[in-house]
C-alpha cells in the first residue's frame, strides 16, 4: 500500500475518500446542538474525578474503606478508561462512531443511577469500572465527531476549543462545587449530576449530529490478539506508576508490571505488522502529521502531570501551607486553562498548526526548566511555570488533535482520537512514577510527617530539581522529534487552519 499527498492530508491509495458533505455547518452557531452535546461529554471527563475527589474522606468513613479501596475508587476508572480507549476507537470506526458514543451515554446514565445503591467499597468500585468502560465509549468520539461535523480546518478547531474549555470549567469548579454540595446532600450526589450531563450529550448528539455514513466507516475485521495485548500493555503501564510510588522501587511488584507492559507492548507491535487487519495500523501512526501530534500531546502530559504532582507536595509538605491556600497556588494554571483558549485561534491565524504546536510544546517545556532549577527560590517562580506549562498545554491540545485528526484517512479518525488521548493518559502515568520514584529514592522517611528536618528538606529539593530536570529532558526530547515529524509533513504540504483535508 502506497501514500500519496493530496492537499494538506497524506491519502492512502485505494482508499475510498469521502466528498465534502453539504450538511456540514459553515458557523459555530449552526451546529450548537451538537457543540453542546459534545461539550457535556467532556465536561463529565473532567468533572467526574475532580469532583470525587473531594469527598474520599466522606466516602471512606460512610463505607468504612481502607486506604487501598479509596485510591481504586479513582484508579479503577483511569485504568479501565485508558486501557480500552484504542479497542473501542477501533470499534467506533467500524460501526459507527455517534452508535457507540450514544451507547456509551446510556451506560454512563445507567451506572451512574446505581451509585444511589451503592453500599460498600467494593460495589462503589465496580460502578467506577463501568463508568470508566462509558468513558472509553464517549470520549474518544466526541474529538472524531467534532473534527467531522466540519470541513473547514478554522471551524474544527473553534468547535474543539469550546469543548475543551467547559471541560477545563468542569475540571476547574470541580473541587469547590464538590465540597459545597457535601455540606447539605450524600456523597452519592456528586456521581449522580452525571444523569443530567449524559441526557444533555444524548438529546445534543441526536438531534445534531447525523449517522455516520458507510463510506465513512470501515469493514475490516476486528482485531482480537490485537486488542488484547493492547489493552493489557496501557493497563499495565497506567498501573505501574501507582505501584512505584505506594511500594516503592525496591518492591518486586511495580517493576514486573512495567516488564509485563513491555512485553504485551512488544507483542501488540509484532502483532500489528504480521496481520492483515491489525487493530491500529502502525503506517498510519508513522504519517508525520500524526507521529508529530502524539508527541506533543506526550510531552503536555508529561509536564502537566509531573509538575502537577511536584508543586501540590512542595506547596504542603515542604513550605507548609494548608490545603486551601495549596488550592489558591495552583489557580494561575487554572486561569491559563480556561481563559488560555480565546488565544488559540489568533495564534493559529498568526502563525499556523506547526508554529502553534511548536510554541505551545516550547512553552511547556519552558515551564517545567524553570521550576525545575528556579522553583526552590520562591513561589513567583512557580506561579511562572505554573503559567507556561498551562498555556503550553492549552495550545498543544487543541492543535495537537487536529493534527492528528488532519493526518487520517476519514474512516481512522476515532482511533486516531483515542490514540492522542491513550498517548495523554500513559505520558501522565509516567510523569508521575518518575517524580514518585525519585522523591523515594531520595527522601528519607514519612514524606507525610510535618516539621522536616533540614537534612529532609535538602533532599527534598535536590529530588525536585533532579525529577524536573528529568521530566524536562524527556519532554524535550519528544517536543524536538515532534518537531522534526511536522517539518517532514510541511516540506510536501502547506496546511493552513482554513485548509480542507481531502476525504472530508
Amino acid at each position: 500500500m502506497k501514500v500519496r499527498r493530496t492537499g494538506t492530508v497524506d491519502q492512502v491509495d485505494g482508499a475510498e475518500s469521502s466528498p465534502p458533505s453539504s450538511r456540514s455547518p459553515r458557523s459555530l452557531r449552526e451546529a450548537w446542538t451538537a457543540l453542546a452535546g459534545l461539550s457535556a461529554v467532556f465536561l463529565f471527563e473532567m468533572l467526574d474525578n475532580s469532583i470525587l475527589n473531594v469527598a474520599l474522606p466522606t466516602i471512606g468513613r460512610r463505607l468504612s474503606a481502607s486506604t487501598t479501596e479509596l485510591q481504586w475508587v479513582t484508579g479503577v476508572y483511569a485504568v479501565v478508561f485508558g486501557g480500552l480507549m484504542l479497542v473501542f476507537g477501533a470499534l467506533a470506526d467500524r460501526v459507527g462512531r455517534r452508535k457507540i458514543m450514544l451507547l456509551g451515554l446510556v451506560l454512563l446514565g445507567a451506572a451512574s443511577l446505581a451509585t444511589a445503591f451503592v453500599a460498600t467499597a467494593e460495589q462503589l468500585i465496580a460502578v467506577r469500572a463501568v463508568m470508566g468502560v462509558a468513558a472509553a465509549m464517549t470520549t474518544p468520539g466526541s474529538l472524531a465527531l467534532a473534527f467531522r461535523l466540519f470541513d473547514e480546518d478554522t471551524l474544527r478547531v473553534r468547535g474543539t476549543t469550546l469543548i475543551s474549555t467547559v471541560g477545563l470549567v468542569g475540571l476547574a469548579i470541580g473541587p469547590a462545587a464538590g465540597g459545597f454540595v457535601l455540606a447539605f446532600a450524600p456523597w452519592q450526589a456528586l456521581l449522580l449530576v452525571n444523569v443530567p450531563i449524559a441526557a444533555l450529550a444524548l438529546i445534543g448528539i441526536r438531534r445534531g449530529i447525523p449517522a455516520d455514513r458507510k463510506d465513512e466507516l470501515h469493514r475490516d475485521p476486528v482485531d482480537g490478539p490485537g486488542a488484547l495485548c493492547g489493552t493489557a500493555a496501557i493497563v499495565s503501564a497506567l498501573v505501574a506508576p501507582t505501584l512505584f510510588v505506594d511500594a516503592g522501587a525496591a518492591s518486586l511488584l511495580p517493576w514486573l508490571t512495567t516488564a509485563a507492559a513491555v512485553v504485551t507492548a512488544v507483542l501488540f507491535v509484532v502483532r500489528a505488522r504480521r496481520t492483515a487487519h491489525p487493530l491500529l495500523d502502525l503506517a498510519l501512526v508513522a504519517r508525520p502529521l500524526v507521529s508529530s501530534g502524539l508527541a506533543f500531546k506526550g510531552a503536555s502530559g508529561l509536564a502537566v502531570a509531573g509538575l502537577g504532582y511536584l508543586v501540590t507536595l512542595q506547596l504542603q509538605l515542604d513550605w507548609g501551607w494548608t490545603p486551601a491556600r495549596a488550592a489558591l497556588g495552583m489557580l494561575p494554571q487554572v486561569v491559563v486553562l480556561i481563559a488560555g483558549g480565546a488565544l488559540v485561534g489568533p495564534l493559529l491565524t498568526r502563525v499556523g498548526f506547526d508554529g502553534a504546536a511548536w510554541l505551545g510544546a516550547g512553552s511547556v517545556v519552558c515551564g517545567l526548566a524553570v521550576y525545575a532549577l528556579l522553583g526552590r527560590f520562591g513561589y513567583a517562580w512557580v506561579a511562572l511555570a505554573l503559567v507556561l506549562v498551562a498555556a503550553g498545554m492549552r495550545v498543544v491540545g487543541v492543535v495537537a488533535g487536529t493534527n492528528v485528526m488532519r493526518g487520517l484517512p476519514a474512516d481512522r479518525t476515532t482511533i486516531g482520537a483515542a490514540l492522542v488521548d491513550t498517548s495523554g493518559e500513559v505520558a501522565t502515568a509516567i510523569g508521575i512514577a518518575v517524580s514518585g520514584t525519585i522523591l523515594a529514592a531520595f527522601f528519607t522517611g514519612d514524606i507525610a510527617t510535618s516539621h522536616w528536618s533540614a537534612d529532609r528538606t535538602a533532599e527534598f529539593g535536590e529530588a525536585v530539581t533532579l525529577a524536573g530536570l528529568l521530566l524536562t529532558v524527556a519532554a524535550g526530547a519528544l517536543v524536538g522529534w515532534g518537531i522534526s515529524r511536522s517539518r517532514r509533513a510541511t516540506g510536501t504540504t502547506t496546511p493552513t487552519p482554513a485548509a480542507e483535508p481531502d476525504g472530508e
